[in-house]
């Protein structure tokens, strides 16, 4: 308190002395500023005005001449002496931009731009402005002497400032007149000399040379800084001559100044550092208090509330929310933010996370909580809403910001999010519960494609129920091989040939019946039950091609499956000990096995490649760089999804597509085979177009492996028929 007594008196001591200072040093420098730009603005007055003058004196010395007379009145016109004398030499010399000659009538004959000779045509462009000069010319030609006299240095002549082709310019006419009277000339009927000299070009350039006036630019209307205006001889302003004006005084008390506030600046670090001797233990003590609070609730990497204080300021709104206030809690987990830490390393998945804590911090209310509860789950608590529609609202531009690429280490990256919802008082007011629920919802939203928000309802807690019970019995039938079968959908050739099967699982529950596998493979795949669920579909399959050597047989291999360590040589290990041949067995595999680029899965494929098995990339033309795998990748298959076949008829697009598939397969020396087909005319189309392979409903739909053999023999019929 005693230094801060006598450091604040000091400091507005200082303080008062500097702006003293500095109103006298503004008063003085701004008087010489003025006379300065004022200097300058006479300067650029008596340049303009001499340019104007020199334009009509550069042509007098041409004009003013029998020479000049007799090359003009040639018929047909000597064009080189004129460049030479009356045309492009006023341009290299006196630096003109645009030179005519008009006959008695006013009409041009000769025309010269930039250096250039044109046609005459080229005066189009200025008649506007030149013609009125040249009729007042023709008046003072028919009042009075043509030659110079005492009191009159040039010939007559008519000028003017005007807008030529968008462009300020000096306009000039003079007539071309004997000097000696030795040339005969009808008056009235004398050529005229018409020059252009614009003032955008090279008089701004002589402005900066000559007078000092540096980047001066034209302008029509009047902005800051300096200006002289532009009049025609009507005194009309047609624009500005614009700069900004040398300013002496405005350097010397920006030095000036500077030198002040380093002096200001010295004495009041010296002052600053004795304040900070005696108020450092002070700070450090509680700036370490204040960080170890910080810590304990807050998340290290985010800086975002960590789960325990979360959970505190959780209870507390539950605590209102039981008196009727409303609540709601968002529970978030970023999509695809592996692939992020894969490709691009963990110090750049920590920037995205650190990104989308601030992105998310922004959209919320200042009551709000937004917290980080570990890797990349978020939770969000909004106390006193509970309006669903508000919820919505907020979700969306939560999924628009989510949807905006991350810059992180140099490189875009890109993720969704995916949202569970619930309200309280309406789920209950128990927190541990209400997070339970709030995971319940994100799962749905998971399950449901990612990338999406879902409100809790208690039909999903059913779902959770029935998906842990299939969980349960599946792997109760993976033990005993009750209720799973494979049934078989044939593959037929461009005759109708049947050449092969695909093995397709299915499963009976004990209690619910037969389940779909979009329902099994799922959960199989969460729960780590799709790698021995795939080795017995694998052996069933390899039993089976055991029994039709004629047919190949193609097996659906889960990305799961890939991705696990030694998946590859377990599967030759099956194959080898069935005894078929693995030139009989076909993989088919979806792009999102392929779409992480991952070094396990392309080893993995390598190696079964090699052994001699077939892999197919199926479902292809649905994902957003299947062309990038058939590069990066070596398959010897693609189907082509059923989206295609079934559009066949309804969208041009579809066959085209089609077509690009067939060709770009048999290019790359791929078999192609088309899903999904199920009318005649679709398979008589995709003959046409060139498909190896075909399959779906129109053969048969699949059927048990008993079947197969009168499937066989019932094809072989209709094809003969």
């Amino acid at each position: 308190m005693q230094l801060r007594a006598v450091v604040l008196p000091t400091a507005a001591a200082l303080l008062l002395l500097a702006l003293m200072v500095g109103a006298v040093l503004h008063f003085a420098t701004g008087g010489s500023d003025a006379i300065a730009a004022e200097r300058q603005a006479r300067l650029a007055e008596v340049a303009l005005a001499e340019t104007v003058a020199d334009v009509s004196r550069n042509q007098e010395a041409s004009t003013y001449w029998d020479d000049a007379v007799r090359h003009v009145g040639t018929t047909p016109l000597d064009l080189d002496w004129i460049d030479q004398n009356l045309g492009v030499w006023f341009h290299s010399y006196y630096g003109h931009d645009e030179t005519y000659l008009l006959d008695a009538h006013e009409r041009p004959i000769y025309a010269m731009r930039d250096g250039r000779r044109l046609a005459t045509a080229q005066f189009d462009g200025i008649a506007a402005q030149a013609l009125p000069l040249a009729l007042q010319l023709r008046g003072q030609l028919a009042r009075g002497d043509l030659r110079p006299a005492h009191d009159r240095e040039q010939t007559p002549g008519a000028s003017s400032i005007a807008m030529v082709r968008g462009r300020p310019a000096v306009v000039s006419v003079k007539p071309l007149l004997s000097e000696t009277g030795s040339v005969p000339q009808r008056t009235g009927a004398e050529p005229l000399h018409v020059s252009v000299r614009y003032l955008d070009g090279s008089f701004l350039r002589q402005l900066a040379s000559t007078y000092g006036i540096d980047a001066a630019h034209f302008a029509i209307v009047r902005g800051d800084g300096a200006a002289i205006p532009l009049r025609t001889t009507r005194g009309e302003v047609i624009g500005y001559i614009q700069w900004q004006p040398f300013r002496p005084g405005h350097a010397v008390e920006r030095h000036m100044a500077l030198t002040l506030l380093v002096a200001l600046a010295v004495i009041g670090a010296m002052l600053f550092w004795l304040l900070r001797r005696n108020l450092r233990v002070r700070l450090e003590l509680e700036t370490s208090r204040a960080q170890a609070q910080h810590l304990a609730f807050h998340d290290a990497l985010t800086g975002l509330p960590n789960r325990a204080l979360f959970n505190d300021r959780l209870d507390h709104a539950l605590a209102r929310a039981r008196r009727g206030a409303g609540a709601t809690l968002l529970l978030l987990d970023l999509d695809r933010f592996k692939h992020v830490n894969d490709t691009f390393g963990h110090q750049a998945g920590d920037a995205l996370i650190r990104e989308f804590g601030s992105r998310l911090t922004a959209l919320l209310r200042e009551q709000d909580t937004v917290a980080r509860l570990g890797g990349d789950e978020f939770a969000v608590l909004l106390p006193g809403l509970a309006d669903a529609a508000a919820v919505d609202r907020l979700c969306a531009r939560i999924l628009t910001a989510v949807h905006a690429p991350f810059e992180v280490l140099g490189n875009q990256a890109f993720v969704g999010v995916s949202i569970g919802v619930v309200r309280a008082p309406e789920a209950g007011t128990d927190r541990v519960d209400l997070m339970r629920k709030a995971d319940i919802a994100l799962y749905s939203a998971k399950g449901e494609g990612r990338d999406c928000h879902r409100h809790f309802d208690v039909t999903m807690d059913a779902t959770v129920r029935l998906r842990g019970a299939i969980e349960e019995d599946l792997r109760a039938a993976l033990a005993t091989g009750e209720g799973l079968a494979l049934h078989y959908q044939p593959l037929v050739g461009g005759d109708g040939t049947m050449v092969g099967v695909e093995a397709l699982m299915r499963w009976t529950h004990p209690e619910y019946g037969p389940l779909p596998p979009a329902q099994v493979i799922p959960i199989a795949e969460e729960t780590g039950l799709i790698v021995p669920l795939g080795e017995w579909a694998l052996r069933e399959a390899c039993a089976a091609a055991a029994r039709w050597p004629e047919l190949f047989v193609a097996i659906n291999l889960s990305p799961v499956q890939f991705r696990t360590q030694g998946f590859a040589e377990r599967a030759l290990a099956i194959i080898r000990e069935s005894g078929v041949r693995p030139e009989q067995l076909e993989l088919e595999v979806t792009e999102s096995v392929l779409i992480d680029d991952d070094a396990l899965v392309s080893a993995g494929l390598a190696k079964l490649r090699a052994a001699g098995l077939r892999i197919a990339l199926d479902d292809f033309g649905t994902g957003y760089s299947s062309l990038s795998y058939l590069r990066k990748f070596e398959v010897d298959k693609i189907k082509i999804d059923r989206s295609f076949v079934q559009h066949l008829g309804h969208t041009v697009d579809s066959a085209a597509i089609i077509h690009a598939v067939v060709t770009l397969g048999h290019a790359m020396g791929l078999t192609v085979t088309a899903e999904g087909v199920e009318t005649g005319d679709q398979q008589r189309f995709l003959a046409l177009a060139g498909c190896n392979q075909m399959q779906g409903y129109l053969f048969s739909r699949p059927v048990p492996a008993d079947a197969v053999a009168a499937l066989r023999t019932q094809l072989g019929a209709r094809r003969a028929a």
